[in-house]
């Protein structure tokens, strides 16, 4: 089957392994009313259309949204829609809502604002696909230092210590879009210190887990002011940045090293 696509969303249809993992939950998740927010091409549409009754798929942009109607013309139960979430109208309520986050904790995600809009339509006992995320960070020391994603450039950095989960989210709850924690790590090797890098894991289902891939959440570096310390320090680290407020919302400090 061809289909019709934007630059963007004929990368993120070459990316397998992401396809593959949400094909598996939506298979699995699907049923009745299905809400697809910030459709796209309408892939993720076509994957639920054998399972659901009837979906909803809403594109904001208005190519995305022809090319989408073009690729879902076959299906008689899928409805696309060229609106902004934000503004729709809603006449029901869903039973799933597909609300793909691509972005590193995110930080840079737009879909934030549209999942938060869209979860007073969820019928109780719904589910939302992806179901949620786990965030990780990890100190590095890191040539170069910057505000980097690993997609974007050859990176050189060595591991300090082991990855510390700061944070979970599950989608079916209000995301509250400002983040502060103190993250403490603890070092196993000595080294100069200068950067977090943070990696995001998506849980597409209570049970089906997905890594970063190269098209959903490639780990993030984000610099730190540098100091050196030795193994077995504890090293605190203030992080904050507001989800769907763009890398420009990224603050850190060190607090403490002990």
């Amino acid at each position: 089957m061809k289909f019709w696509a934007t630059p963007y969303h004929y990368n993120l249809l070459k990316d397998q392994e992401r396809l593959s993992a949400f094909y598996e939950a939506i298979k699995t998740k699907s049923r009745g009313v299905v809400f697809d927010l910030g459709s796209g091409s309408g892939i993720m549409s076509c994957f639920a259309a054998p399972y659901s009754d009837f979906i909803y798929s809403i594109e904001i942009h208005t190519r995305s949204a022809a090319y989408a109607a073009e690729n879902l013309k076959g299906w008689k139960n899928i409805e696309v829609i060229n609106s902004d979430v934000n503004g729709f109208n809603f006449t029901c309520k869903a039973d799933v809502i597909i609300c793909e986050m691509l972005d590193t904790a995110l930080i840079d995600e737009e879909q934030v604002p549209v999942l938060n809009h869209a979860l007073k339509y969820l019928n109780s006992g719904g589910v939302v696909i992806p179901a949620g995320v786990l965030n990780g960070a990890e100190l590095v020391s890191m040539e170069n230092p910057g505000l980097v994603y690993e997609d974007q450039a050859k990176i050189n950095y060595r591991v300090l210590g082991s990855m510390v989960i700061y944070d979970s989210l599950l989608f079916k709850e209000k995301i509250i879009e400002e983040v502060e924690e103190d993250i403490v790590f603890h070092l196993k090797k000595s080294g100069k210190i200068n950067a977090l890098k943070l990696t995001t894991f998506t849980l597409l289902s209570e049970d089906l887990i997905c890594g970063p891939t190269p098209m959903l959440n490639p780990p993030l570096f984000i610099p730190l002011d540098e100091l050196y310390a030795n193994k077995g320090d504890k090293v605190t680290v203030n992080l904050a940045y507001t989800m769907g407020g763009g890398l420009d919302s990224i603050q850190t400090k060190i607090k403490n090293i002990s």
